[in-house]
Formats: structure tokens, sequence, C-alpha cells
């Protein structure tokens, strides 16, 4: 056995590469979306269109390639797969901070999108090292290391930005570098051998491994609710800097200020409520509790007359916090250990799936309500459209939850006496 699998594991090496990782990636928000509009001319609309495509190449790239990782990280171990997870991301930002125009962004997605997998072996990671009865309050760690990278990452990107930017890249390579070489020397190998089992294009490849999602019922009416709590999300997060750009004036610093705040009150929630509020109200409540949070936080985004709105928006909508570690808990109770990197594999998949039409929906419905030949101007219109995902999404997940219940309740007086 390696030095580094002879190491205890630990959740908190984990929890500091999602930070120094999600601080690579929050950088770019604040500045990405007015680098592609500068590209543009300045053009609002032509530059939402331009990201869209620039964001589906990656989110297309990641759906093919997350199972992939995923079945590898089932058969080699989450380490490695940790490991050219974070590599991937560095050559990324490194092509991006030198794009001499906009095909070498493309260029960049594809890399970055290929060997996008820090967050599916993440979540392997803590199934292996967790018992199921914790796993709530650990992916709810994991939830509070993305509100810590969001408090550093779009503040910083902003101010960077002010100064050149391009500057947010190169510092977003330097920490996801700074994330592989945390990664070599200090984590451990999670996956243990008798719990591993060997690779499978058929299971590997995105059909194939959504399909197999077929043999764990309990589990794929929650993929369908996965995808457009996803879906969702993708959409807010692609027209944020755009939206608070066109409707308030606000400059990149104070994009990231608000991401900051964003990241500030999701990671409170996440770290502190998440272990006292799920197992009181148990995985399927939380997860519906969440899911309504949200509804009530993507119309209020999109209603917000002024910028401070959003700040108080914001207090509301960090509650639904507690729906994904709640998702994710019921979730990897139903899957054998051997099996958690691909389902994992599976989930990351399906952001990325979403990843895909979710900037398109949003991005355009943001340029066309914005129009000069418009008669009325909408510019919250994606928000709305969020909304009425999660209404679905909810909708799903009830179903979900009361098919299990079901299930339970039948096998348990098939084997009564």
């Amino acid at each position: 056995m390696s030095h580094a699998a002879a190491r205890k594991p630990a959740t908190g090496f984990i929890f500091v590469t999602l930070v120094l990782s999600i601080v690579g990636f929050g950088l770019l928000i604040p500045v990405l979306p007015k680098l592609i509009v500068q590209y543009k001319g300045g053009d609002f609309t032509s530059g939402a269109n331009t990201l869209k495509w620039i964001v589906g190449t990656y989110s297309f790239m990641q759906f093919v390639f997350s199972p992939i990782l995923g079945s590898l990280s089932d058969r080699f171990g989450r380490r490695p797969i940790i490991l050219i997870a974070t590599a991937g991301s560095a050559i990324d930002y490194v092509i991006m901070a030198n794009a001499p125009s906009l095909t070498w962004f493309f260029v960049a997605r594809v890399v970055a999108g290929s060997t996008a997998g820090v967050l599916a072996t993440a979540n392997a990671y803590i199934a292996d090292v967790t018992p199921p009865e914790k796993r709530a309050q650990s992916f709810g760690l994991l939830g509070a290391a993305f509100g810590i990278g969001f408090i550093i990452g779009p503040v910083v990107g902003g101010l960077l930005g002010q100064y050149d930017i391009r500057l947010p890249f190169w510092f977003a390579a330097g920490c996801s570098a700074l994330n592989w070489v945390w990664g070599f020397f200090v984590l451990p190998e999670s996956l243990k051998a008798e719990n591993r089992r060997g690779f499978s294009w058929k299971r590997a490849n995105p059909v194939g491994a959504l399909l197999s999602m077929r043999r764990f019922p309990s589990v794929l009416g929650l993929v369908e609710c996965f995808f457009i709590i996803t879906l969702a999300q993708v959409m807010l997060q692609t027209t944020w800097a755009l939206y608070t750009e066109q409707r308030y004036g606000w400059d990149p610093l104070q994009i990231g200020l608000s991401l900051m705040f964003v990241g500030v009150a999701t990671g409170l929630v996440q770290a502190t409520l998440v272990k006292k509020i799920v197992p009181k109200l148990g995985d399927p409540r939380s997860v519906m509790l969440g899911l309504g949070i949200a509804i009530l936080a993507y119309i209020g985004y999109g209603l917000a007359p002024h910028g401070w709105v959003i700040y108080a928006v914001i207090c509301v909508g960090c509650f639904a916090g507690i729906a994904g570690p709640a998702l994710q808990s019921y979730t990897t109770r139903h899957v054998p250990p051997n099996e958690q990197g691909a389902v994992q594999g599976v989930f990351a998949s399906l952001q990325s799936l979403a990843s895909i039409p979710g900037p398109f929906i949003a991005l355009y419905s943001f340029g066309w309500a914005i129009a000069p030949e418009r008669s009325f101007h909408l510019p919250g219109i994606a928000f709305f459209e969020a909304a009425f995902l999660s209404v679905f999404a909810l909708l799903l997940a009830v179903r979900s939850f009361r098919r299990d219940r079901n299930a339970v309740l039948m096998t348990a007086a098939s084997v009564a006496p």
C-alpha cells in the first residue's frame, strides 16, 4: 500500500481542495461576461449570445466525461481523478488568460470540461469515509466550502478586474495549481480495495450511465428532480452578472461583493444549520422545504426594483441550501459502496447536461427581454423561468419520495407474519 493510501482519510482535505477550486471558479464570474461583451464591442445582446456558446461548450464536454471520470474513480480511486481535474482547471485558466481571440476561450472550455471531476469525486470521497447517518452534515460542509469559495473568489475577481480584466484568470490558475499541489502531497485515498470495481465503457458513457440508474428506483426519481434543480440554478448563475450590470449598473466589484454575500449566507447555512435541520426534518422534508424557499427566492430576484433588495432576497434564499445536502444524503443511502463514484459521476453529468440548455434559455431570454425593439423590458425573465422549473422539481421530489415510502410499506407488509 502506498504512503498516500496508508494515511487516514479526512474530509478536511476535501474541504480545502473544494475551497481552492471554487475560489478559482468564482474569480471569473464578475469578469468573464464583461470580457466577452468587450469582444463584441459592448453589445449586451451579442455578448450574451456568445457567452451561452462558451458556457455550453464546457457543459457538453463535462456531460460526456463526468461519468467516465466517475467510473475511473471507482476503479483506480478518488485521489488520481481529483489531481487530473485540478490540473485541467489550471491549464484552462492559463489559456483564457492568454487568449487572443474568442476561439481560444472555446479551446480552454474543452480542456476544463473534459477534466471537470472535482465535485463528483469529492462527493464520492465523502460517501466513502462517512457513515450514512452523518452524510448530510458532511455534504453540508462541502456546501460550506462552496460558500467560502464564493466569499473569496468573486470579490477578489472584481477587485483584480478593476486593474486588469485578465488578471483574475492568472490568479485562478494559481489557485488551481495550489489545489493540485495540496492534493498531491496531502490528499489520501479513500476507496478501499474491496470496494473497487472494473471499468466498463457501458457504464462510463453518459447514456449508459444514465440508463444504469434504472437499477436504483429510489434514486431514479430524484435524478429527474436534480436535473431540473440544476437547470434553474444554471439559469440564475449565467445571467447574474449581466442582469445586475444592466438593471442596476453594477461594476465587477459590486457584482463580486454581491456574490461574496451569497457565499457568506450560504456558507453559514451549510456549515451550521444543515446538521441541525436535516436530522430533525429528515431528508425528504428538507429537500421539499429547500425547494419551496428557492421558488420564492427566484421570484424575488426577478422582481427586485433596486440593488439593495437583492441582498434582502439572498438572506431568505440561502436557506434553500438545505435541499442539496439532504438530496445527496438520501441518494447515497440507496447506492452500494462500490458504485458511489459512478452515481456521483451521473449526477455531475446531469449537472453538465443541465448546463447546456440552461445558458441558452436564460441568456436568450435575457437578450430578448432587454432588446431595444421590445415594447416592454423584463430583465428578470430568466429568474421567473427558474422559479417555474423549481415548482416542477418540487412536484417530482414529492412523487419520488411518496413512491419510495409506498415501496417500503409494501415490502414490510409482504414479510410480516
